[in-house]
């Protein structure tokens, strides 16, 4: 829950309003993220509530670690 990378950086594709809101923190780190859309967020500062979600990892990241590597 550091907001300092992007790494964690999320795509939700269901269940996006049952999410807390963002925080100018958080909105000035996405800006970072490659592939953003406007229901982007960070996985790290996501507050989940009662909803179930339907979340994409994006293609991109900063990250650099690889799966099947």
């Amino acid at each position: 829950m550091s907001c300092a990378c992007t790494t964690c950086h999320v795509i939700i594709r269901e269940g996006f309003n049952s999410l807390a809101p963002s925080d100018e923190l958080e909105d000035d780190m996405l800006d970072k993220a490659r592939g953003l859309e406007p229901t982007s967020r960070l996985s790290c500062r996501a507050l989940i509530g009662d909803q179930d979600l339907v979340v994409e990892i994006p293609k991109y990241t900063i990250n650099l670690a690889r799966e099947n590597h």
